[in-house]
């Protein structure tokens, strides 16, 4: 008979706690979670789901301006701010009901409050304490503020959602793919929007053709973009907020948002009474199985800093099931492979990608072949908009195959998730060529790219 209380205790209601749970809790396990929010983390709360759902209000704006090109006539609505929230607030306190349902369907116990590590098999729940075979830690992240003078005015994307009333004038600090995707749905959704960044240039990390163009398109979407800007200060000034700028510019807002950056959630936990150690960057340091430096405690999720992705966690919460209990019944164990991650960007226009970048592939690869393309997508023929589609491929000259591929344009997420399938089947550019495209549509321009942008090299 075990001496624990539980076999698996999770730590943090996020995506991947919640889908480690669940799946242990199906196999017979038994399975408590401490959460001391909603269920479902940043994702579901005031991540993936609600931005998304923002991104899609945002894009009506253009669709009204753009059907006047193919014969609807007559005035846009305007946009009811108040029933956005209020309707966005109520899919997801559906979908937190539903995360409840299936944890409790499982069997899992609920533990509602914060938790913290005593020592390698106990955790402490308020005035509770609770023994577990194995514990796991997927508490996420949370934005980070930086410390600039009148920084605590400001607010992150926890905040954004439920701003009240709406900002007319919203300054956007950052360059990373939070920053650009609220500077994109603030813009469309009707405010006047002005996003700054530090660096020479927005999505450090994305291919060299995606960021020049995507800062390109949201410029012309109307979004007041400043590379090589830098806060110096906030104040609060006859209701209004000022930004002042390094280079002596001062900027009036109703709102500033900052998107510089998130941190893992460790504090407070109890990591260094229980033995866990920590990168230098506060995140908790595991191995390939998911374990920390303690052999009973696993961490997965963006506690970890690895890849800050919903899907990530949710395959490394499957993954620290089946190395702890055994894979589900005829199944493989499973693992992560870190390669070939598909993303998306929910700018305007979106950015989908997978792979490498160029800069990357040539240094993986040596020899690479990259095959570009950027055009007016057909319904802006008529629809009078300058947007335009980018399109890239990255081809290992050596074995043809395709290792890295990209997109700016309508539907990019939804364009490329089948191109990461064909990719991590090992593809070549052979296979795009002889893959008959679905006409007329952007994506049958990744299957009918012919002609290399210059030699291979």
């Amino acid at each position: 008979m075990s001496t624990f209380d539980f076999d698996f205790f999770v730590i943090g209601g996020g995506s991947g706690g919640v889908r480690a749970a669940r799946m242990a809790g199906q196999r017979g396990v038994r399975v408590a979670m401490a959460e001391s929010g909603a269920l479902g983390g940043t994702c579901v709360n005031v991540g993936c789901i609600p931005k998304k759902l923002y991104s899609y209000a945002a894009h009506f704006a253009e669709a009204f301006e753009a059907s006047h090109g193919f014969g609807w006539e007559g005035a846009a609505p305007t946009l009811n701010w108040n029933r956005l929230k209020a309707n966005r607030a109520k899919e997801i306190a559906r979908l937190n009901g539903v995360y409840q349902q299936l944890l409790q369907g499982a069997g899992v116990r609920l533990i509602s409050g914060h938790a913290r590590l005593v020592d390698p098999h106990t955790v402490q729940v308020g005035a509770e304490r609770f023994t577990a075979r194995h514990i796991l830690v997927a508490t996420g992240g949370q934005p980070s503020l930086p410390p600039v003078p009148g920084g605590e005015l400001a607010i992150t994307s926890n905040e954004v959602f439920d701003l009240s009333p709406f900002p007319q004038r919203l300054v956007v600090v950052g360059g990373g793919y939070i920053a650009c995707e609220f500077a994109s749905i603030f813009n469309g959704l009707g405010a006047q929007v002005t996003q700054l960044h530090r660096g020479e240039q927005v999505l450090n990390g994305f291919d060299q053709d995606v960021r020049p163009f995507i800062a390109t398109e949201m410029r012309k979407a109307g979004v007041d973009l400043r590379l090589s800007s830098e806060v110096a200060s906030l104040a609060r000034e006859a209701g209004a907020l000022r930004v002042h700028l390094r280079g002596g510019e001062v900027l009036t807002a109703d709102a500033v948002l900052y998107a510089t950056g998130r941190v893992p959630n460790t504090r407070q936990l109890g990591l260094e009474a229980a033995g866990v150690r920590l990168t230098a960057l506060g995140a908790i340091e595991v191995d390939a199985q998911h374990r920390t430096s303690v052999p009973s405690i696993h961490a997965i999720g963006d506690v970890t800093a690895r890849v800050q992705l919903t899907p990530v966690a949710l395959s490394e919460g499957m993954a620290v099931v089946d190395h702890l209990f055994g894979p589900a019944a005829g199944k493989p164990p499973r693992t992560v492979s870190y390669e070939l991650i598909p993303t998306a960007v929910f700018t305007h226009p979106n950015i989908g990608t997978v792979g490498d970048t160029e800069a990357q592939a040539r240094q993986n690869y040596g020899r690479v072949r990259v095959y570009r393309t950027d055009f007016k997508p057909l319904q802006h023929t008529l629809s009078g908009r300058t947007e335009r589609t980018l399109m890239k491929l990255v081809v290992d000259d050596a074995s043809d195959r395709v290792v890295g591929l990209h997109m700016v344009g309508a539907d990019a997420g939804e364009v490329v998730q089948g191109f990461a399938v064909a990719m991590k089947a090992g593809a070549t550019k052979a296979v795009f060529d002889s893959t008959l495209g679905i006409h007329p549509t952007a994506a049958e321009e990744f299957v009918t790219l012919r002609d290399p942008v210059g030699p291979a090299g």
